[in-house]
């Protein structure tokens, strides 16, 4: 468990969280910039100290003012990646690897260096310097680096978002092996939702130096807060599902609660679990099941609430069989709605993303998640 209970005086500015975090996984510190994302990872990384509360990693105090603990930063076995990488311009990259390995306590070694080269793809990197590479090839030298050092907690802090859509997307599969292969606690820093909906297994929402909310990847999905950052346009609800079959090339048909929709993803199988974001503009809901091959997939299902106006259409959260979705209704039938009323959800699943799930990955946690 990383528990974290810190307040934090910089200038003007005031920091004062609290959470705790199953460990392993992946947890995501969300927010927009200067809600205090960096502030809290140097807090718990020991470089900067906090004027009061405590951090613990596995029942471990890293900080406790009343305890007097202050643990310094090079004992807490934190493993840190920050925006710029930081590598060091005159070793190769084998030589910042093996930096890396130098600093691990040497009864503490449980990955290795070719675990690392082929986790984050480095054997074709390793005689280069870094001002050879792509942004992207020097953050997965980063990364690897830090996983050397055989960190307790892994703080990746904002590690993408000095990159372009290309970068991003040259970066993403690596980041999402790293988090479903290994057994090292990650806090990953962001503000672009769609890396915490991939990465993460819970996200903490941090808004003007506080939590505005906490909770499971899915319940969090849906919590108005996230709403309010992200905005009407990538409002949706994350969901688990499973895979039961092929739906064409490049294509399977997913099983979500009660109906199944065909979604774009290669390379997995029947049986295996995915994790699918749907966004609420993609998903609109109708009174009788259409006729016709207007829609590629309805879902039948009930109201469970309505979440008010945005963008000339009315937000539901609607449950499809156990899966609970976002989605909008025309102005012309929002009278009609309400919750426990029977519906059918339309879903243009194009616009629809999914992931495969590892067995070790648990995005189904929902304890403590701010809800409406």
């Amino acid at each position: 468990m990383l528990s974290v209970r810190a307040r934090v005086l910089r200038g003007e500015f005031a920091l004062d969280v609290a959470f705790e975090t199953p460990t392993p996984g992946v947890t995501a510190l969300f927010g927009r910039s200067g809600c205090g994302k960096t502030t809290l990872v140097h807090a718990i990384a020991g470089l900067l100290t906090p004027a009061a509360g405590r951090i613990s990693l596995d029942g471990e105090a890293f900080f406790d003012d009343a305890a007097r603990v202050n643990v310094p930063a090079e004992r807490r076995r934190v493993g840190c990646v920050f925006q710029d990488a930081r590598l060091f311009p005159h070793f190769s990259v084998l030589g910042n690897l093996r930096y890396g390995a130098r600093r691990a306590p040497g009864d503490s070694r449980r990955i290795g260096m070719d675990d690392v080269v082929d986790l984050l793809g480095l054997q074709a990197l390793l005689s280069r310097r870094p001002a050879g590479l792509s942004g992207g090839e020097r953050h997965r030298v980063a990364i690897g680096r830090a996983l050397l050092s055989q960190p307790r907690l892994l703080l990746l802090d904002e590690p993408l978002a000095a990159q372009d859509l290309a970068r991003r997307a040259e970066l993403l599969p690596y980041l999402d092996r790293l988090c479903r292969e290994l057994r090292v606690p990650i806090v990953y820093v962001s503000h672009q939702f769609d890396e915490v909906v991939q990465l993460a297994d819970r996200v903490v929402v941090l808004e003007s130096g506080g939590i505005a909310a906490q909770g499971g990847i899915e319940e969090l999905s849906r919590a108005p807060a996230l709403r309010a950052i992200v905005g009407p346009e990538a409002t949706g609800a994350v969901v688990d599902g499973r895979v039961t079959g092929e739906a064409g090339p490049g294509r399977v048909r997913v099983q979500l609660g009660a109906g199944s929709l065909a979604l774009s993803l290669a390379g997995v199988r029947a049986g295996e679990r995915v994790r699918v974001h749907l966004l609420a503009r993609d998903v609109w809901l109708a009174l009788e099941r259409p006729s016709g091959g207007l829609v590629a997939d309805v879902l039948p299902g009930k109201i469970r609430a309505l979440l008010g106006n945005g963008d000339a259409a009315l937000l539901v959260e609607v449950d499809v069989g156990g899966a609970l979705l976002l989605a909008r209704a025309g102005a012309e039938s929002a009278a009609e709605l309400a919750p426990g009323r029977e519906v059918f959800a339309l879903v243009n699943a194009a616009g629809s993303r999914a992931w495969p799930i590892a067995p070790s990955r648990s995005g189904g946690s929902t304890a403590g998640a701010t809800r409406e």
